[in-house]
């Protein structure tokens, strides 16, 4: 049996409300529509952290971000720790069933060599290790000692290259479509990880010009997602030219909502919103609210699943390993927290799991049902007194606007007991 190949393409700091088949009336997504109307869009599919190097972690490993011993942002700086080499991830399985390995784009899972894409199963890796970097001189830049220390940072199989001028999203879609290319007839895996459109807010002119009356940070905001649309549609192509799109499995989402960071880039103001949307939805990066960790989910696979699917089960990060693992026939590994949502895909039951649960620094929550609870606070999830508890019934209210504890404190009181069991668990 020839395996199917696995594309996953990963977006960085995307909002809900910013591509065409999720409700943007201003940024035009076409390849990405396209993608969706040929397989499943997940409306409830979720990052397992508001922030994104354990959301990343939690993609590649199929683990809460506490088990994989990333829960908050990694340093870029070099020498830096990250994800250990002996948790298995979705590359090194996919390598050692014959599948040849790339990354393509952002790692930010550790900047040592022992914590680096190749010592996590990726035959080839081309890109950057840190959080961000300039889209065309490829330097990252962090705090310490009250300056700004610009490193350079984009790197071939652990060697550092200079593809200086070039804009790092077409590089990292031409590199993708690259390998795609020359693959033999062993099966694949590309992760084609794209920076956009996390800031510095940076777009060639001809992506500019596509959006001529939107204000200046949504213009900006607007062409590095058609950037990245333009990305997918290559890799896409590549993937026809081999005669091999109907037998691969791509996953496309992005590792949390919009960032609301304070530095722009653009003129030096502080707190402003880059441009991003999270449509309907409360919340942005760094949130446990929707909008910080909803993300648009799309699943293709042409030979094996029905087009046109639109899934409104609540699914997570965590379930991509095990669901690319049953797709592709290949046995599942043990300790993940994600499940298999393949037959799901296919149409043969139910999503059946019965509560969603996310930690990051001073919040935690759970979801059950339409039910979600988000507490909120300066706490230590040992303290019975948060200092803010928001329950909202997202079926008739997904922005989490109205607060719903005092109407259904048995609720509210089961669900903070849950959430707390859960943060016992896995804060060992």
């Amino acid at each position: 049996m020839k395996r199917p190949n696995v594309v996953v393409v990963y977006c960085d700091d995307l909002g809900y409300g910013d591509l065409g088949c999720y409700g943007s009336d201003a940024i035009r997504t076409p390849h990405l529509d396209r993608l969706a109307e040929e397989g499943a869009r997940f409306t409830d599919w979720y990052s397992n952290s508001p922030v994104c190097s354990p959301s990343r972690a939690s993609l590649l490993t199929g683990r809460h971000p506490a088990r994989t011993g990333v829960e908050h942002i990694l340093t870029g700086k070099r020498g830096s720790a990250g994800l250990a080499a002996d948790v298995p991830t979705l590359s090194s399985v996919l390598k050692s069933h014959g599948y040849r390995t790339a990354l393509f784009g952002k790692w930010h899972l550790g900047t040592r060599p022992e914590d680096g894409p190749n010592a996590h199963g990726f035959d080839e890796a081309f890109g950057f290790l840190a959080g961000c970097v300039d889209y065309f001189s490829h330097i990252f830049y962090w705090e310490q000692a009250g300056g700004v220390n610009p490193v350079h940072d984009l790197w071939h199989n652990g060697k550092e290259v200079w593809e200086n001028g070039e804009y790092l999203t077409d590089l990292i879609a031409a590199r993708s479509a690259r390998f795609i290319e020359a693959s033999g007839d062993e099966p694949f895996f590309v992760y084609a990880a794209f920076n956009a459109p996390h800031y510095p807010m940076h777009a060639p002119r001809h992506y500019l010009d596509r959006y001529p009356d939107l204000p200046l940070d949504r213009r900006i905001m607007a062409a590095m997602i058609s950037a990245v649309d333009d990305g997918v549609g290559a890799i896409v192509d590549a993937l026809k030219r081999r005669g091999v799109y109907d037998d691969t499995i791509i996953f496309f989402s992005s590792d949390n909502g919009p960032s609301t960071e304070s530095r722009n880039y653009l003129d030096g103001t502080e707190d402003k919103y880059y441009g991003g949307s999270a449509g309907i939805f409360r919340g942005h990066k760094g949130s446990l609210f929707e909008g910080g960790i909803r993300e648009p989910a799309i699943w293709s696979y042409p030979a094996a699943l029905k087009a046109g699917q639109v899934r409104r089960e609540p699914c997570m990060m965590a379930d991509v390993l095990p669901t690319v693992l049953e797709l592709a026939g290949l046995p599942q590994v043990p300790s993940v927290d994600g499940a298999s949502v393949g037959a799901l895909l296919r149409g043969e039951e139910k999503w059946s799991r019965d509560r969603l649960f996310w930690a990051y620094e001073n919040q935690a929550a759970v979801r059950e049902g339409d039910w979600k609870l988000v507490l909120n606070g300066k706490l230590d999830f040992t303290d019975t007194a948060p200092d803010a508890v928001n329950l909202a019934n997202l079926g008739s209210d997904p922005s989490e606007r109205v607060n719903r504890k005092d109407e259904f404190p048995a609720i509210a009181e089961r669900l903070e007991k849950a959430v707390r069991e859960w943060l016992a668990t896995v804060r060992l």
